[in-house]
């Protein structure tokens, strides 16, 4: 059976709208959306986690408007959300909605989050199903007997849907490289969204994970193309604020862009998509001025100059894919 893809090379990344570190108005919301629909996205992401459910009802409200076979939407497995009227915290995601969130791998709990997430979106359809943060940091110790439990579970749980053509896809939703090599070498993984380790500063996806890809034809969602914001002017990577070394990388890539006249943005979020494995990206974006602004720096112009000089100072590695662009 071929591996599903969504779309791409841009798609709409759903965290920012369930209130990731600040709380977004509905309008905004619905207007970012509709954004990212008129500047020609065709993949939508979006995850129960994201704000306990909010950017699920976001995304349901908006999408409902359009054709559903114009459009490929993704969500997320592995968080149940439990009513809850206390409202309890869940960071990164502010002012969320009133369900606790729980941990859940098993074939039931996935099977039970399907449907959960059904009624969420409004909608009868979910294309692609991502096991969410298996092996993320806050699992610790602990990831190795989470990842068993989701092999048993919630990888079986998603063959089935997956035979029964209920979905046409599945994967990890993660943004560590060890559990999507060992689902590839254990199970029939489509694609998977790997945040954060597939960027212009960052590529350890490139020694084992992307290669793997490649040979059993699994695809790839690049989350996270500007490193939690240090890529886009920002002072953040990966959730934090970002070590000394790092940005000092940042400045000497922007240098280089500058010199040749291109935007260290446009760069970041072209290298990404330059790997035959990468499917789609999608960076975040809050309201529709930023995405109306990816959609135009997704299609500016990199110059030539710029991959060379960044292969010469060995900021980027030889062996990464760039793309095509015009001197």
């Amino acid at each position: 059976m071929p591996h599903f893809a969504p779309p791409g090379p841009l798609g709409f990344g759903g965290a920012p709208l369930g209130n990731m570190f600040d709380v977004v108005d509905e309008a905004t919301a619905e207007a970012a959306l509709m954004a990212a629909w008129d500047s020609g996205v065709r993949y939508f992401d979006t995850a129960p986690h994201y704000g306990s459910g909010l950017s699920e009802h976001r995304f349901g409200a908006v999408l409902r408007r359009y054709p559903r076979e114009q459009f490929v939407l993704s969500t997320k497995v592995g968080r149940r959300l439990r009513p809850d009227a206390s409202r309890p915290e869940n960071p990164p995601f502010k002012d969320g909605l009133p369900f606790r969130v729980e941990l859940d791998y098993s074939y039931d709990g996935v099977m039970r989050s399907i449907e959960d997430s059904y009624q969420r979106l409004g909608l009868a359809q979910i294309d692609i199903a991502f096991v969410h943060d298996l092996a993320a940091d806050h699992l610790g110790d602990a990831w190795e007997e989470q990842f068993e439990i989701a092999r048993t579970g919630a990888f079986r749980a998603l063959d089935e849907l997956r035979d029964q053509r209920v979905i046409k896809g599945w994967g990890l939703g993660v943004n560590r490289t060890e559990p999507c090599v060992r689902t590839i070498e254990q199970a029939d993984p489509d694609v998977f969204l790997l945040a954060g380790r597939y960027s212009l500063l960052n590529q350890p996806a490139l020694d084992r994970l992307f290669p793997l890809c490649a040979e059993r034809g699994v695809h790839v969602v690049v989350g996270g193309p500007y490193n939690s914001g240090l890529l886009a002017g920002g002072r953040n990577f990966e959730y934090q604020e970002a070590p000394a070394d790092m940005i000092a990388k940042r400045d000497r890539i922007a240098a280089i862009c500058e010199r040749h006249g291109a935007d260290i943005r446009s760069a970041a979020l072209q290298f990404c998509a330059a790997h035959p494995v990468v499917a789609a990206i999608i960076p975040g974006a809050k309201r529709p001025d930023k995405v109306r602004e990816n959609a135009r720096l997704m299609a500016a112009t990199v110059p030539a100059a710029v991959w060379e000089a960044l292969r010469e100072e060995a900021l980027i590695p030889t062996d990464a894919p760039v793309p095509a662009a015009t001197s």
